[in-house]
């Protein structure tokens, strides 16, 4: 933990801030995440309704610096495909990475048998 009065209140503000995004990051996921499935019902109705409001709340990230802008407009784009009906990948989510398969040792070489030698 800091000991500079200074630092302490670097901690606070970090931790407030960190609250106020989370909101944000987590609105504007729920919304993607109900509208992906909607799409995927076959609901585009119920969909088209929605994509407004999952642009909004996209752009505010973006405005809030929580989303890069870039990001957002891709992000916008590939929902705006899935409502014409374009095959689109999913949008990624942090998922965690599956470990490499480990490799079976190597056997190792069996030992070279040496010869008594005769002693003359």
């Amino acid at each position: 933990m800091p000991i500079i009065k200074s630092a302490i209140k670097r901690v606070r503000q970090s931790e407030t801030r960190r609250k106020r995004n989370l909101v944000t990051k987590n609105t504007y996921k729920d919304l993607s995440k109900e509208f992906v499935k909607l799409v995927e019902a076959g609901d585009k109705k119920a969909a088209a309704a929605l994509f407004p409001k999952v642009q909004k709340a996209i752009a505010m990230a973006a405005k809030k610096n929580v989303l890069q802008k870039n990001t957002a407009g891709r992000r916008t784009a590939k929902l705006a495909r899935m409502i014409k009906g374009e095959k689109v990948t999913a949008i990624k989510t942090a998922a965690p990475k599956k470990a490499a398969a480990k490799k079976a040792p190597a056997k190792k070489p069996a030992a070279k048998k040496t010869t008594a030698k005769k002693a003359e």
